[in-house]
């Protein structure tokens, strides 16, 4: 096979072209810097005013303290309205059953809402991206 290729060979050059002439050099140092930019203009920009995140273990602990307090929180208030619906209403337990339920429900959203996999909605927002509600 003496007119293949291998795989550090393109097939482009000139026969008398050493393998590490200054052309071959040059060409790979504007291609590096082409695909350079074209990576940097693909890349989104960071805003100079967000701030970086905090990195060790205490910024992993304060992130699960946060998660952890919200999700209680629905279920705690959850339960709480439940209960004062069955004391006032005399509905006990179906109050407490279902608001549980409720603050369970709730309590997911919000710590999904935290990590960022369910965005914020709400009147006046646009959800499809074209500036009017679905």
């Amino acid at each position: 096979m003496a007119g293949s290729n291998r795989p550090d060979q393109t097939g482009d050059e000139k026969p008398g072209a050493a393998a590490g002439s200054p052309n071959r050099e040059q060409d790979l140092v504007r291609r590096s810097r082409e695909l350079d930019a074209a990576l940097a203009a693909r890349k989104p920009a960071r805003d100079e005013t967000e701030s970086k995140p905090a990195t060790g273990g205490m910024a992993g602990f304060g992130q699960a303290l946060k998660l952890s307090s919200e999700f209680i929180a629905g279920i705690a208030v959850g339960a709480g309205l439940g209960w004062l619906i069955d004391r006032v209403a005399a509905t006990s337990p179906w109050g407490l059953i279902i608001f549980l339920l409720l603050g369970f429900a709730a309590g997911v959203l919000n710590v999904l809402r935290s990590v960022g996999m369910v965005a914020e909605g709400g009147p006046g927002k646009a959800r499809n991206g074209a500036g009017r509600p679905d």
